[in-house]
């Protein structure tokens, strides 16, 4: 799975989870798990709303510091297990987003038994958005996700609380 990068306009995090794939793909596709570990602690996600196919909902809501910051957007592409495009372009019904952020390419491989390979490109329209979100501090902030998804699909895993794609 391979993404060209425009090194002006892109993100990319990559990590290699110790997590099975199936595991992380759930954390990331089910509302009852994403709130458990989508933004860096002490920060929250109050509301979640997945509709997992092309053009359903893809929103979330952020308590940060008690401040609401919703995104709404809607998924692009579904690849059970392997990939997850989605995007604040649009929201629900293909409605065009009044000041849209970024599309996520969110990929998952499996690279040895019980470890996958986890990436996230981040598209922006503009060098200034790019900018914008890497000064926000989209290393560390992915980074610390990336972290706590693992820990939690660990979890998950250690319980046999999740077994499908």
């Amino acid at each position: 799975m391979t993404t060209d990068l425009d090194p002006e306009l892109d993100l990319e995090l990559v990590r290699d989870l110790k997590a099975p794939r199936s595991v992380l793909w759930t954390c990331w596709t089910d509302p009852e798990h994403l709130p458990k570990w989508f933004v860096p602690k002490p920060h929250k996600v109050v509301a979640c709303d997945l509709d997992l196919r092309p053009g359903g909902a893809c929103s979330t809501t952020f308590d940060v510091d008690g401040t609401l910051m919703e995104n709404k957007g809607v998924y692009l592409e579904v690849i059970p297990g392997e990939k997850l495009v989605f995007t604040d372009t649009y929201q629900a019904g293909w409605k065009p987003a009044p000041d849209p952020f970024m599309t996520a390419i969110i990929t998952f491989e499996d690279v040895a038994p019980g470890v996958t390979r986890y990436r996230a490109v981040v598209r922006h329209r503009s060098k200034e958005a790019a900018a914008s979100h890497r000064d926000m501090g989209f290393f560390d902030g992915w980074g610390t996700v990336a972290g706590q998804l693992e820990a939690y699909a660990q979890d998950l895993a250690a319980r046999g609380a999740v077994s499908r794609v």
